[in-house]
């Protein structure tokens, strides 16, 4: 974990309520597709995690919603704004689990850290699926972003405005290996029940301190507690006591 400063160098929207934006700093604490940062914003007490986009030598994307008085303050800052950013906290995804096709499929703004999981498999020469599921097609974000990496893409629209009519577990293809996951409590426990794959789930939770010294992100798993935020956010599917 490391606090260090950024400076915004983008900051746009780039679907309903939903801002893109790109940081100059020291990234080097990011290492693995699926961690997240804490952001301090100015004039507020608590810092806003956030998952991390995609990741490059001293830049950083982010990519959230604005669902608040803080994360609407973060949408409107300009280019120059510097930003204290807490970097490097959760485990991430485990890719050596993924096999020759991994499935990714993520809901909302849980699809960002899909992105940077997707870069590292395609990299890696595996043959990516990647499902996106939203509410309508003002919604949608990053469909093109995955496809210019090369994986297969579908998506799925709760009212059918755009793609498959439904939800992310509408639109499963056949032949993959694992999963990855990360989107709302719902749309996780649907995936749980639905795919008979191992596979991993991002996790989300209130989170005060985003490091593991307040507890205030404890789940319930098998043999015990966790932190979402120290000991995920990613967890294996055998961890979780969700009924299947």
């Amino acid at each position: 974990m490391q606090d260090a400063v950024f400076t915004i160098k983008e900051n746009e929207a780039i679907a309903k309520n939903v801002f893109r934006l790109v940081l100059a700093g020291d990234t080097s604490q990011v290492t693995a597709a699926g961690q997240f940062v804490n952001v301090s914003l100015p004039g507020f007490f608590l810092r806003r995690p956030i998952s991390v986009a995609d990741a490059g030598e001293n830049e950083l994307t982010l990519i959230f919603k604005t669902v608040g008085q803080g994360t609407d303050a973060l949408s409107k800052m300009p280019t120059g704004t510097v930003l204290s950013v807490l970097t490097g906290l959760g485990n991430g995804y485990d890719l050596s689990k993924s096999g020759e096709r991994p499935l990714l499929l993520g809901g909302g703004v849980g699809v960002p850290p899909l992105y940077l999981l997707a870069k590292k498999l395609r990299v890696s020469g595996k043959d990516v699926s990647v499902v996106l599921g939203f509410n309508t097609k003002e919604e949608i974000f990053y469909e093109d972003e995955f496809r210019a990496l090369g994986c297969h893409v579908t998506v799925a629209t709760a009212d059918g405005s755009y793609g498959v009519k439904g939800f992310v577990t509408d639109a499963l293809p056949e032949g993959c290996t694992y999963f990855y996951t990360c989107g709302p409590l719902p749309m996780l426990k649907a995936v749980y029940r639905t795919l008979a794959l191992d596979g991993e789930f991002s996790l989300e939770e209130r989170m005060g301190c985003g490091f593991g010294a307040c507890m205030g992100c404890s789940v319930r798993v098998k043999g015990g507690y966790k932190r979402v935020c120290k000991d995920g956010p990613v967890f294996k599917k055998e961890e979780l006591l969700w009924e299947g």
